[in-house]
């Protein structure tokens, strides 16, 4: 069966794909455009889009040229990432409420500082993850991200059951 922009499954991973996009370059904006320097944590937010939305576009690349059983496998790994990018974005937005503490690399070095430490105390600037640079409605970035990459969860499984969906009725 060939598979055209109009098939759920292939609309929902475009849409995820470009949902992610514009995610991460916003964080990328905001950064050098806007001058909101990330906390350890903010950047750690990232890595899920860093490994995912390539693996989106080679999934839609290789749309039609893909095995299934290596499509779901992709699609799985897709789906553990934006899994992985939502607990990330819970986890940091509750440090930001106060619900649980942050890493320490986020609130401190952990270390005494010495005198000598005070000649590169602008080179060894810790931004605070329990503090948030910017909200809007209420809500933070890591708020956002955590919305955000569950979004690209659900459409994800709404493609994988699709593209399930629509296997099993062609082999009915």
């Amino acid at each position: 069966m060939v598979h055209s922009i109009k098939a759920l499954d292939k609309k929902a991973v475009l849409f995820a794909f470009v949902l992610g996009l514009a995610t991460i370059l916003g964080a990328l904006g905001s950064q050098y455009l806007g001058g909101l320097v990330p906390c350890e944590l903010c950047l750690e937010q990232r890595i899920p889009y860093y490994w995912g939305l390539p693996l989106l576009a080679a999934i839609l690349i290789l749309w039609n040229r893909l095995p299934l059983i290596a499509w779901f496998v992709a699609m799985f790994l897709a789906i553990a990432l934006f899994s992985w990018g939502t607990y990330l974005g819970v986890y940091h937005a509750g440090v930001e409420w106060g619900f649980w503490p942050g890493p320490t690399a986020c609130t401190g070095t952990g270390v005494g500082v010495s005198f000598n430490d005070l000649n590169n105390i602008n080179a060894t600037r810790v931004i605070p993850c329990d503090q948030v640079q910017f909200r809007f409605l209420g809500i933070s970035l890591a708020g956002y991200n955590a919305l955000i990459s569950l979004a690209i969860v659900g459409l994800l499984l709404i493609a994988a059951g699709d593209q399930w969906r629509r296997k099993r009725t062609v082999q009915a």
